[in-house]
């Protein structure tokens, strides 16, 4: 593939690094700690899973598509778990196997190809400037695969209310090949983003930006194209919307470093984050590693969309909409930058976790945590970005005085009851469990889903919409110490449930008939998902 190496551009933030301030080493000895794993398996490994065999994951919805691997020689396995050397030996293997696109194998087998030469590449070199990238986002197998993703991901439409439904009925492939055109020609614009608002757990809404379904399709092609090359330079502290990385392991993490002596917390929060973000800046950051000028355009197009609401498109020069598929890369792009200067100026200080534009940095002493909080405002204000002066704050969690919520879960250190028990020890170790506004929105969503008017529907029906919302909340917090709230919602589920008997039966209702509406009446006699005893530890999910 053609690519420059020139020098890179003018910094928006301190040059980068290769290595993050986040990254532990192993899985430390915890004899005491309920929520570490058995020491006969395997230890958490902070390598990336790709070196360590583990099949690799494609990229879901705005999740990162490549793995950043280091200094991953010739040979090893790439970001998309084949080996970098074999990329260019398979690429007609699945032409005379699989039909052909937009939706058969050899489309996925061709894209998988080219981004781990792209990643291989970018990793190999960190100062080369990619110049000959548009010509692969046009490619029509790019473009294929990109309408897959964004069919899969399902959505709403966007200001041209055209539906994914409308467009399969128009034809999906007469609708690749006219965008394909379009963009070739250099006569694609993007349409402005429509405004829609979601409600947030402390009764605000949060601005959400929906694109047409063209301008998704357009975007997530790009990102199938850039990723890779961004992926070789993200650090191991970022964790959001990345192959292989996710909140547990952000989690996890946090959970180590807490029974290694951080008793010190700087909870961070960023005020109105894809709001503020400077278009030059993000372009600078961008330009380090492309060159190519009509992927530039393209990118500082749908930066400039602008939003629709309420008959009028206004347009600014800092933020990217919530809601965009390109929008969770240039983020990471964007706050890129303050991991490379923590890691060089602030790791002394703690270790930074980082979800995206949620973060904190975990320390050992209160005097570590007041100089971090000096240094993290110091790399913000670089960004153009501040800490919101409310939500940011210093916890300390030494003998379980204070916790803090991060990621949906609340984490507090509790003293580990079988030491005290056998040794009269007092040791503290970090759990984690769902926070209240978590265990506030799944009730709610229970709530929601068994009105009283459902009492006569058939059960099976009201516990079939039920089990989806269940098992999800249930995967996402399970590696936690989750026991006791899971039985919360169970019991509450349960009594839910229980109600709707109660209401049809009306006056009709028999002396002791509400006795066998147990739980175990609903869970085997209808299929009622149940919480209880599905917690597992990290590596066993």
């Amino acid at each position: 593939m053609d690519a420059a190496q020139e020098s890179g551009g003018e910094s928006a933030v301190e040059p980068g690094g290769v290595e993050g301030a986040a990254r532990v080493q192993g899985l430390m000895r915890n004899t005491g700690d309920p929520s570490a794993q058995p020491s006969s398996r395997q230890g958490g490994s902070y390598k990336p899973r790709a070196k360590s065999g583990a099949a690799q994951r494609e990229s879901e919805g705005t999740v990162v598509a490549m793995m950043a691997v280091k200094n991953n020689a010739v040979g090893a396995r790439g970001p998309c778990g084949g080996r970098v050397d074999e990329a260019g030996k398979r690429e007609g293997m699945a032409g005379k196997t699989g039909p052909n696109h937009p939706r058969g194998r050899e489309p996925m087998d061709k894209v998988r190809q080219l981004q781990r030469r792209l990643w291989s590449a970018a990793k190999r070199h960190p100062g080369r400037r990619f110049h000959a990238l548009y010509d692969r986002i046009v490619r029509s197998d790019v473009l294929a695969e990109a309408w897959k993703r964004v069919k899969r991901n399902r959505g709403a439409a966007g200001v041209d209310a055209q539906t994914l439904a409308d467009i399969e009925q128009y034809g999906a492939e007469r609708f690749l090949e006219e965008l394909e055109a379009k963009l070739r020609a250099g006569k694609y614009r993007p349409a402005a983003v429509l405004r829609r608002y979601i409600p947030k757990a402390d009764g605000r809404k949060r601005p959400l930006g929906i694109p047409t379904v063209r301008d998704r399709v357009a975007q997530m092609a790009a990102k199938l194209v850039l990723e890779p090359i961004f992926e070789a330079d993200f650090l191991p502290c970022s964790y959001g919307f990345r192959p292989e990385r996710d909140a547990t392991m952000a989690l996890e993490t946090l959970r180590k470093l807490g029974s290694t002596g951080s008793n010190h917390v700087l909870d961070a929060d960023i005020r109105d984050y894809f709001g503020s973000i400077d278009h030059d800046k993000l372009m600078k950051l961008v330009e380090r590693r492309v060159s190519d000028r009509r992927v530039l355009k393209l990118l500082r197009q749908w930066l400039r969309a602008g939003v629709f609401e309420e008959g009028s498109v206004t347009r600014s020069v800092a933020g990217t909409p919530q809601g965009g598929v390109i929008s969770p890369l240039l983020s990471n792009v964007y706050l890129h930058a303050f991991d490379v200067a923590w890691k060089r100026d602030g790791a002394q200080y703690g270790t930074l976790v980082r979800y995206a534009d949620d973060f904190v940095v975990m320390n050992r002493t209160r005097s570590d945590v007041e100089r971090a909080e000096g240094r993290v405002r110091q790399l913000m204000a670089r960004l153009g970005l501040e800490l919101h002066p409310d939500k940011t704050r210093k916890v300390e969690l030494s003998w379980g005085k204070e916790g803090f919520d991060f990621l949906g879960c609340h984490l507090r250190k509790r003293l580990s009851g079988p030491l005290w028990e056998r040794a009269g020890r007092r040791l503290y170790f970090l759990q984690r469990e769902p926070s209240q506004r978590a265990m506030k929105r799944i009730r709610q969503r229970v709530k929601e889903l068994t009105p009283p008017r459902r009492c006569h529907e058939d059960l099976r029906s009201v516990i079939r919409d039920l089990n989806p919302v269940l098992r999800g909340w249930g995967n996402y917090f399970r590696t936690g110490n989750a026991a006791a709230k899971f039985n919360d919602v169970d019991t509450y589920v349960w009594g839910r449930l229980r109600d709707l008997r109660i209401k049809r039966a009306g006056r009709h209702l028999r002396a002791g008939q509400v006795d066998r509406w147990t739980r175990d009446y609903f869970v085997q006699g209808f299929g009622l998902h149940r919480l209880r005893g599905t917690v597992q530890y990290p590596e066993a999910a």
